[in-house]
């Protein structure tokens, strides 16, 4: 699929089919991943796609969201602050930047691939870390669901691009 055609099609999915999501497709995302930049290339990250029915249970218990135990596929967004690049001055750890930037390399290789997502970070921290049994500084930073979608997505109303992008010469 062709960039912007992934780009254009990508959509917050909340219902999915019961359809197993593939070691194959798995790979793929998992080599996408790999390619993520991250603050001097620290890769202060690990993802995880869990498939694991109790370790699913678990997260489930950990978030509210009632579609994520819908989705065949789990992928936790684990990062290491203390591992991640910290700014000069304030010493303020980018870890969140670096796992954005690399759970959305991860959503647009699966969009790729044919499958819907939706990224979750309406939980409880503490509780997400326990149910996952992570001891610091590692900690469950973002969730995103993974799997087929059960239905087409409706359209989306974007900004016009002069209100959201400036160019300044």
């Amino acid at each position: 699929m062709d960039f912007y055609d992934v780009v254009t099609t990508r959509r917050s999915i909340r219902h999915y089919s019961d359809r197993p999501v593939s070691d194959e497709l798995l790979k793929k995302i998992a080599y996408a991943v790999s390619l993520a930049p991250t603050a001097c290339n620290r890769q202060p990250f690990k993802i995880l796609a869990v498939r694991n029915p109790e370790m699913r249970a678990a997260i489930c218990a950990a978030c509210p969201q009632r579609f994520l135990p819908e989705a065949p596929v789990i992928l936790v967004a684990l990062g290491n602050p203390k591992e991640a690049w910290r700014r000069a001055g304030d010493d303020h750890s980018i870890i969140e930047m670096d796992l954005g930037i690399v759970l959305e390399h991860a959503i647009l290789a699966a969009t790729a691939e044919g499958l819907a997502s939706c990224w979750v970070c309406g939980y409880d921290l503490k509780k997400m870390n326990e149910a996952l049994g992570l001891e610091a500084p590692w900690s469950a930073l973002a969730l995103a669901s993974l799997g087929y979608a059960a239905a087409e997505a409706a359209p989306l109303q974007h900004k016009p691009e002069e209100e959201i992008f400036e160019i300044v010469d």
